[in-house]
């Protein structure tokens, strides 16, 4: 189509852990295509697998909003609550598995046997009879927009649309709840779900005359908006592309409606504000749906892509984040990415605050951008794109630059996180990396690459080098296992397309996450998506030696996680003096559980508290 090859001519500007150290041995059974450990283990044993009511053993209560440090059980040494005939993953290599565990003032009190437990038993401790239920440390999501996330699910799903007639109908019912001029929102599509043609105004301008229309596509990257959204934000055939972005054109010259990366910003620069309220009411929205699914942390990168104000991840900071823990609303742990240009006003925050805010607030570091996405051809690459020679993808900052601000940053003590998805991206921040040390020094730095997606020979064994952090997103894969081939070609995607085996094999230390709104928060999808690799429809993994063990897997959405944010001290696995965060799984032994990893949870705690059902 017209409006596709000149996405691609115009290059698509582009937008927007230490697991070694952990290592456990490898459980004795794994899903299809993982790696089994040589090393043994013991399982506790438990009597008859019966499934437990976690409504009718413990009923739900509120969490506790402010912050408990860990001074001992009260009562003496009485435990609040034990966990009974369990069988418990602690993510610790000191006692990778256990039968009970006791819990007080919110943190862990003993892991152990239910005899080494039951000595902490007053007249006050609540006991849970598990009946052999699985418990894991809850989650944490290395990479979310959170409140994006919680805006995306009150507004038109179009994620898993395979079909042109499917993506108007969709548009179709959710304008009929519109007053006439309200603006219709959503995002979610993929392109590639119904053979690539991406999505114009043509498509739903009878349908939406009097509402004006945006819908991004699931990478964030890109979106398409309708005439009249176009006209109200004066967007016509002699618009001029702004830098850092594409007005994806008919042959004509005439807008197609779909605006790439910086582009984007002529059409958000009109849509209303979201108002306070509905921020927060997105926070809550966003929170339940990760304890749903198990999530009791999250590393929030914020609403900060190439192109736009950084005054979006503050504002969400001060009017979200701060009112909501000063209200004792906080329901999941938060770790704050903030945008790179504004280090210095983060270093003064730490400064002033302290870099764990609360048992709820970890602030992290700084975010930056040096690539796009594969979906939007705009991640850098040494070799162009298939279906067009001359494009390579975008590098959307000077090197120099980046370099400078990531030293000061470094500097500060912030901790450095920088988004890239390309092969050449990624060699270019290695080696910034090793300039970095060079003229820094060594110390406990742990910085990140977001993405690391596409990665050339030998690059995986460069993250070892200085304890590199990559915060990858398994299921990324189910969307790109079928496309990266038509976008660099089979033999590219498949020699270095997500390469987790490798990077643990290299020193990386691997941190799971999903990226969502872009996939959705689901860490038990994303730890069977890793170990098996296999995308919607195929039976066959891609790339299987890349494939992971269930043990690795299981690390890198917990302790590792935790590690690659610098909260491994409190969270990520079940050890005495860490937070009491866990999930119950249906699955009634370890090995139902690793043979067939379910798809929800059946109740998720925060600081020892039922936080989900």
């Amino acid at each position: 189509m017209a409006a596709q090859s000149a996405l691609l001519a115009a290059g698509a500007a582009a937008v927007a852990i230490a697991a070694a150290v952990f290592l456990l041995p490898s459980p004795a059974s794994h899903l299809a295509c993982t790696h089994t450990s040589s090393s043994s283990f013991s399982l506790p044993s438990h009597a008859p697998t019966k499934r437990v009511n976690i409504r009718a053993i413990c009923p739900r209560r509120k969490l506790s909003p402010s912050p408990v440090p860990f001074a001992g059980p009260p009562w003496g040494h009485f435990a609040d609550m034990i966990l009974a005939n369990a069988t418990i993953y602690t993510a610790d290599p000191a006692r990778p598995f256990a039968a009970a565990m006791a819990v007080s003032g919110g943190r862990v009190l003993r892991v152990g046997s239910y005899d080494s437990v039951k000595e902490l038993r007053g007249r006050h401790t609540r006991e849970l009879n598990l009946s052999g239920n699985v418990v894991l440390p809850g989650f944490i999501d290395s990479h979310v927009h959170l409140i994006d996330g919680g805006l995306q699910l009150a507004r038109v799903p179009l994620r898993g649309v395979r079909s042109k007639e499917d993506f108007i109908s969709r548009v179709k019912e959710a304008v009929r709840d519109k007053h006439h001029g309200q603006w219709l929102l959503g995002g979610g599509w993929n392109n590639d779900g119904w053979g690539g043609d991406f999505p114009t105004a043509a498509w739903f301008d009878d349908i939406s005359p009097d509402n004006p229309v945006w819908l991004s596509r699931m990478d964030g990257h890109m979106g398409v908006a309708n005439s009249l959204a176009m006209k109200i934000a004066g967007i016509d055939k002699n618009t001029k592309d702004p830098v850092g972005g594409t007005i994806v054109r008919t042959t004509e010259r005439e807008p197609s409606g779909l605006l790439v990366d910086a582009a984007m910003k002529l059409v958000f620069d009109v849509i209303p504000e979201v108002s306070i309220n509905e921020r927060r009411e997105a926070l809550f929205r966003a929170s339940r749906h990760a304890l749903m699914r198990g999530v009791t942390t999250v590393v929030d990168v914020g609403s900060y892509f190439p192109g736009m104000s950084e005054k979006q991840t503050w504002q969400d900071f001060s009017d979200i984040y701060e009112w909501a823990h000063s209200m004792g609303k906080m329901m999941i742990r938060v770790c704050l990415f903030f945008p790179m240009p504004t280090w210095s006003r983060v270093s003064d925050l730490i400064h002033e605050k302290g870099q764990l805010f609360s048992e709820w607030i970890h602030l992290g570091g700084v975010k930056a951008f040096l690539d796009g996405s594969l979906g939007s051809s705009s991640a850098l690459f040494y070799g162009p794109y298939k279906d067009d020679d001359g494009n390579f993808g975008l590098q959307l900052i000077d090197m120099d630059v980046l370099l400078n601000a990531t030293l000061e940053s470094d500097k500060s003590g912030l901790q450095v996180a920088i988004h890239a998805i390309g092969d050449k991206a990624n060699d270019l921040l290695l080696d910034m990396l090793d300039e970095v040390v060079n003229l820094n020094g060594m110390k406990d730095r742990r910085f990140r690459i977001e993405h690391a997606q596409h990665l050339t020979p030998g690059a995986a064994k460069r993250f070892g080098k200085h304890g590199t952090i990559a915060s990858v997103q398994p299921d990324h894969i189910l969307d790109d296992a079928n496309s990266a081939g038509k976008k660099i070609g089979v033999e590219r995607a498949e020699r270095n397309s997500y390469l987790f085996r490798s990077l643990l094999a290299g020193g990386a230390h691997l941190a799971f996450g999903s990226d969502w709104p872009v996939s959705d928060i689901y860490p038990l999808k994303a730890i069977q998506t890793a170990m098996s690799r296999k995308p919607p429809g195929q039976e066959a993994p891609w790339i299987p030696t890349e494939c992971l063990a269930l043990d690795d897997s299981l690390k890198a959405h917990t302790i590792s996680a935790a590690y690659a944010c610098f909260l491994d001290r409190v969270l990520g696995s079940l050890s005495e003096g860490k937070y009491a965060d866990f999930v119950v799984l249906p699955s009634t032994s370890w090995n139902e559980f690793s043979s067939d990893i379910p798809g929800h949870v059946v109740a998720t705690y925060v600081s020892g508290k039922q936080a989900y059902p």
